[in-house]
């Protein structure tokens, strides 16, 4: 008991540090200014007379233009402080929230929603890097799995307080809310320190791109097909619930943020020692069944179960994907970091545009099949080529 103590204690001395909880403050304010948009922008669009293609490209834009910044931000973090990287991408949020008071669907707004994008991909790269070149080797997936809570949170508050907020004032209020937010994650992210992030492995140079990590592309795809299927769920799902007859969209991704948060709680030591292609490989699987039950789905208490049960998947999916990643491609620089999360932001961003595309064809019930088949081949790419190529992926920390 003593020694297990002991090794808890030391696992908080190495990850809880004063930066560590400084970023993880502005990811978590940052992120509840974004997510207060995730249930709520699709209905904004809605109610102004957008279409589902006109809405699916207005969601996507803003992972796309995630994608498109990443790909720059990992190798300016090479260069630059995360700490300004930071600051710049909250303040860009907070502008462009201010200003979605003012403009108004397509085209203006687009502008403002791939902006967002690149505040994204600003802020949550050179944090994210940040973190992982503060934590030792051994503790790298508890502390994703510790800094993802700070989504996670957000998600569970900002999402169902959003829906409230625009029933019961306006859509301005909820602009300036986000704003406010912003601001908060501005002033936390100037009380990190300033620590450069280096790249020490030679090995990543010799594989690499001005901007790609192209190591971390093959099991990356897994995570992208993953996240495609996501990106296209948070798009249309809360349309979905109302047509059905639920007034707040919102607590089904409350549900699936709260199971998240508790798995990374209490199950943070299970990300350091866990078989990472196991998990993976039993994930996949039960996503699709996940899909199928949402597309036979109508009522609440039906569509919090299915949130429950995909935020304890995603809980250890997302850190463990991304560290399998970086143990596969033998980097944690900004590089890599930004390559992985450009791949999530890609299928965040195409995930809406062809499910807008082919929901007018088949509805939104048919749709969710579609995703589950899709998740079906990602589940047979990741065992029939990740797999295979496993042993240069499974590296054990030191």
């Amino acid at each position: 008991m003593d020694n297990e103590g002991g090794i808890s204690q030391h696992s908080a001395r190495n990850i809880f540090t004063r930066d560590f909880i400084y970023g993880f403050f502005t990811a978590l304010f940052f992120a509840a200014a974004m997510h207060s948009l995730t249930p709520t922008l699709p209905i904004y669009f809605k109610r102004l007379g957008s279409n589902e293609r006109e809405i699916g490209v207005l969601i996507g834009i803003f992972a796309v233009a995630a994608l498109v910044s990443r790909l720059f931000v990992g190798s300016i973090l090479l260069r630059y402080w995360p700490k300004r990287v930071m600051m710049a991408g909250a303040l860009m949020a907070a502008i462009t929230l201010f200003a979605s008071i003012v403009f108004r669907p397509f085209w203006p707004f687009l502008m403002i929603r791939f902006l967002q994008g690149v505040a994204l991909a600003c802020l949550d790269t050179a944090a994210l890097a940040s973190v992982i070149n503060m934590i030792p080797l051994a503790y790298r997936a508890r502390a994703i799995g510790y800094y993802m809570l700070a989504p996670s949170l957000a998600l569970a508050v900002a999402a169902p307080v959003g829906i409230f907020i625009i029933n019961q004032y306006s859509f301005t209020m909820l602009f300036l809310s986000g704003a406010g937010l912003s601001l908060c994650a501005l002033f936390m992210s100037w009380k990190v320190k300033e620590q450069k992030v280096v790249d020490s492995s030679k090995a990543t140079r010799a594989h690499s791109t001005s901007f790609l990590d192209l190591k971390v592309i093959a099991p990356g795809i897994t995570a992208f097909i993953q996240f495609f299927v996501w990106g296209a769920v948070t798009a249309f799902f809360p349309l979905h619930a109302i047509q059905c007859g639920v007034t707040n969209p919102g607590l089904f991704f409350s549900a699936m943020a709260m199971m998240m948060v508790a798995g990374r709680m209490f199950g943070g030591g299970i990300m350091d020692t866990c078989n990472k292609e196991t998990f993976i490989a039993t994930f996949l699987p039960t996503i699709i069944v996940l899909l199928i039950i949402l597309s036979l789905s109508r009522t609440l208490p039906m569509f919090i179960i299915v949130g429950s049960l995909w935020g304890i998947g995603t809980a250890f999916f997302v850190p463990v994907s991304m560290t399998y990643a970086l143990e596969y491609s033998g980097s944690s620089s900004g590089k890599a970091v930004g390559t992985f999360r450009a791949l999530q932001d890609l299928g965040l961003g195409l995930g809406p545009v062809v499910m807008g595309i082919i929901i007018p064809l088949t509805g939104y019930q048919i749709m969710f099949l579609c995703l589950a088949f899709i998740t079906l081949i990602n589940l047979c790419y990741f065992h029939l080529y990740v797999r295979r190529r496993g042993n240069r992926a499974n590296v054990t920390p030191q």
